[in-house]
């Protein structure tokens, strides 16, 4: 097999991309599996938690680099408003929104080694995408929901600057919840 040579600018977004993870990750070294489930804040957040919903939202956005708006589709049940999920009044929620509630949470049998495997996989696949698609100014448009602007369009480009931001993001929750937790800082 051989390696994939890189032009200079995806291998600048990658090592970034690998930057902001791996602090993200950092923050969870030592910790068990009851700790990555613990609530140190007034906040509902974990550190298992962010982990599965920075996976989730780097996966959905490479599916969406490659496959456009059909990665991310936001339909809502028969009868169902934006207004009424918003308010949380829906009479039934879609499962795309419980499934990113559940990406927040630690759910049983979730476990650091699965949860950091699965992150691993989804870097992985990440870098598999960057590498072979052939151009990062392709756009797609964004799909049809109320924090999409109207005919907006996203670069893969844009795609990859906006997972490192979200990665780095909840990198500093994480550090926060970290030493909420045992006092001890990741960086």
């Amino acid at each position: 097999m051989t390696a994939t040579i890189l032009d200079a600018e995806r291998a600048d977004l990658l090592e970034a991309l690998d930057t902001v993870r791996a602090a993200l990750t950092t923050t969870v070294q030592g910790l068990t599996d009851e700790q990555l489930d613990g609530h140190p804040t007034v906040s509902e957040l974990s550190l298992g938690g962010l982990i599965k919903h920075v996976a989730s939202i780097e996966e959905m956005w490479l599916r969406f680099a490659v496959d456009g708006p059909s990665a991310m589709t936001y339909d809502l049940p028969e009868g169902v408003t934006w207004a009424d999920l918003g308010a949380g009044t829906a009479r039934e929620f879609p499962q795309w929104a419980i499934d990113h509630q559940n990406n927040f949470r630690m759910l049983p049998g979730d476990t650091l080694a699965g949860i950091l495997a699965r992150y691993e996989q989804v870097a992985a696949r990440t870098k598999e995408i960057v590498s072979s698609i052939p151009d990062l100014s392709a756009t797609h448009p964004l799909p049809d929901a109320p924090w999409n602007p109207p005919g907006a369009v996203r670069s893969v480009r844009r795609v990859l600057t906006h997972v490192i931001a979200e990665t780095a993001q909840h990198a500093g929750h994480a550090d926060i919840l970290r030493e909420s937790i045992d006092g001890q800082k990741s960086t």
